[in-house]
């Protein structure tokens, strides 16, 4: 298989019949796009009444639906008609948003809620194509417009998209969306986490309206072999796509280059660029990026920059890096809930800054894409993070399919982002033969899709050669990753404080040791003596120690400390302390200041 043919097949890989949308739009940050954000009306459904009829068989699969369906969304025409809902009568929820901190009932719902939308929409030209795109919608989502099904996706942290040019109608438009989060065995993530399970229309949803052909998909990124080399591969989309003329233009660069487009309206080309800026966290830079193909002329802004490992170190265009840095839940600080907006972004990622940040571990699943685009303008490096999170159905087929098509979507969306150096395959997973196949063939399925990047997992220590008192890393998967990291709780899960005094650590693996977890719970304003749980002092003491013990470590490259601010969790029952919140948090749920903050804040002042 040619090299060009090979990329694209990759792009395209996961379509079984559990994910029904079409390839992802990239970039509709810069595309011609509509917002459908705001008011949708609502009808929580927990028996799925408006899917299934009374014999539990799906209104989609019959030939007439009938009154029952709602994503048929009827109305009584006369006094004899039989409609057992009405959605404009319905009250509403806000999109993008989660439901369960916008009604008090349901906070704790799991199960299935419809949307509607009405719409008009007239498009710009006769020709042009249409999409609905989702930023993300948590977890198991169908999708209907005027009475027609479009697709379903499953997933609950990345973008989808239907093309709708064939259905929509300049009046009268309504679009019917069906969320399910219900937590699932064979779901990724699975039953058992530590976070909330916020279920909703959770990012932006929008109208995208294209040329009749249009560029697709683009992956525009410094050659990790030669830094005066531009990999540039477009792919374009359209019943007449082949041999179409694509043009590349960096004006800063003085690059204006054209290229045919294959059979299959793809190109696979290097460009030559001399005096290239490159994007670091000191000098975040960031190049205006013009693609175009008739009469479409995309944008976007790409910083250029290569990241690669040198035994124990982390290079950064090819200068040593450490990384300083803290995980990150993708919670608003401002209203509580999902976070999804660009102030949401913003406020987290400048708290990390103002902690000394240079780098954000995004836990435990894809977060939305201001916090990339964001990340790249304020020169903040970017773990992002599968949600493969300790015991997947590693055995079934399907849970496979759906991590990688996860996987793909949130690499297609970011692979153009200079601040994103790490693809992480999951979080504390077990050892087994079923789970070292299945990060195994995620790990190559990542390096083929993007082999710009490094990839590590959130691994967990062990004793070494059985002595508790020394400590490694004995996984298997190991050997796979770029960055060995892993999660450790010596003095919270493991001991007390003082334990980290006793303990050394040898890690004989010659890579980088990235710790993806450390911390301890404590309640904002709670204090008292240091060897007293869930006091800031307790807190401030653990961090103290524990960066003592981690810093003598030989391959130490950097941690993310968990985590930035308290978050969600229904996990977290302890009253008056917890109160369904993990306090783990340096900040708490206001952004207010524990002690052991100000303890990271000056190690990552004077670590160079």
């Amino acid at each position: 298989m040619k090299k060009a043919h090979l990329f694209y097949t990759v792009f395209l890989l996961v379509t079984t019949s559990l994910f029904a949308q079409e390839p992802l739009l990239v970039n509709t940050y810069n595309r011609n796009t509509t917002s459908l954000s705001g008011a949708w009306n609502n009808i929580i459904d927990p028996y799925e009444n408006g899917f299934y009829n009374y014999r539990y068989e799906p209104f989609e699969n019959q030939e007439n639906p009938g009154n029952g369906a709602f994503f048929m969304n009827a109305k009584a025409q006369n006094p004899q008609d039989l409609v057992e809902y009405d959605f404009d009568k319905m009250d509403t929820l806000q999109v993008p948003g989660d439901w369960n901190t916008q009604k008090k009932e349901l906070l704790y719902y799991e199960g299935t809620l419809w949307y509607k939308k009405s719409f008009d929409y007239k498009k710009s030209e006769n020709d042009n194509r249409v999409f609905i795109y989702f930023g993300a919608s948590n977890y198991e989502t169908d999708v209907y417009l005027n009475g027609k099904k479009l697709g379903k996706h499953i997933g609950g942290f990345t973008p989808f998209n239907f093309e709708v040019t064939h259905l929509l109608r300049e009046k009268g438009n309504f679009l019917v969306v069906k969320v399910d989060n219900k937590r699932k065995k064979e779901g990724v993530p699975t039953l058992n986490t530590d976070w909330w399970n916020y279920g909703g229309i959770t990012r932006d949803v929008k109208i995208v309206e294209t040329p009749k052909v249009f560029i697709q998909d683009y992956f525009i990124q410094l050659d990790p072999k030669d830094n005066k080399k531009i990999i540039c591969k477009i792919k374009l989309n359209g019943d007449q796509k082949s041999s179409k003329k694509i043009r590349v233009t960096i004006p800063e660069l003085h690059i204006n280059s054209e290229f045919i487009a294959n059979e299959e309206g793809c190109i696979d080309q290097e460009i030559s660029a001399q005096n290239i800026q490159f994007w670091s966290p000191a000098i975040p830079f960031l190049y205006d990026v013009q693609i175009s193909v008739d009469n479409e002329t995309l944008t976007d802004q790409i910083g250029f920059r290569t990241i690669r490992t040198k035994g124990s170190d982390i290079l950064l265009n090819n200068t040593s890096l450490f990384l300083k840095g803290i995980s990150i839940h993708e919670e608003s600080p401002m209203r509580g809930g999902r976070g999804h907006s660009k102030e949401d972004a913003l406020q987290l990622l400048t708290w990390a800054q103002e902690l000394g940040c240079n780098y954000v571990r995004l836990a435990h699943y894809p977060h939305n894409e201001h916090m990339v685009r964001l990340a790249d303008k304020m020169g903040i490096l970017v773990w992002e993070e599968n949600p493969v999170y300790w015991t997947i159905d590693w055995g079934n087929q399907d849970t496979y399919a759906n991590a990688q098509n996860q996987l793909s979507e949130v690499i297609t969306r970011d692979k153009n982002r200079a601040s994103v150096i790490i693809w992480s395959m999951a979080n504390e997973t077990p050892t087994s033969t079923a789970r070292n196949t299945f990060l195994n063939k995620l790990a190559t399925f990542t390096r083929e899709k993007d082999p710009t990047r490094l990839i590590s997992a959130a691994l967990e220590q062990s004793n070494y050669n059985g002595n508790p008192l020394i400590r490694t890393i004995s996984d298997p998967f190991a050997s796979q990753v770029d960055i060995l990291s892993f999660n450790q709780y010596i003095g919270w899960y493991d001991g007390p404080v003082e334990k980290c005094q006793t303990i050394q650590w040898q890690i004989d693996v010659d890579k980088p040791v990235l710790i993806s977890e450390f911390g301890a719970g404590a309640k904002y304003g709670h204090t008292g003596n240091r060897d007293q749980r869930w006091t800031e002092d307790y807190q401030e003491y653990l961090y103290q120690e524990t960066l003592k013990m981690i810093d003598p470590i030989e391959q130490l490259a950097g941690f993310s400390p968990w985590i930035l601010i308290d978050f969600k969790s229904p996990r977290r029952v302890l009253p008056e302390i917890q109160d369904g919140w993990n306090r783990k948090g340096l900040l708490s749920e206001k952004g207010e200041k524990k002690k052991a903050y100000y303890v990271l804040q000056e190690y990552y002042l004077h670590k160079k």
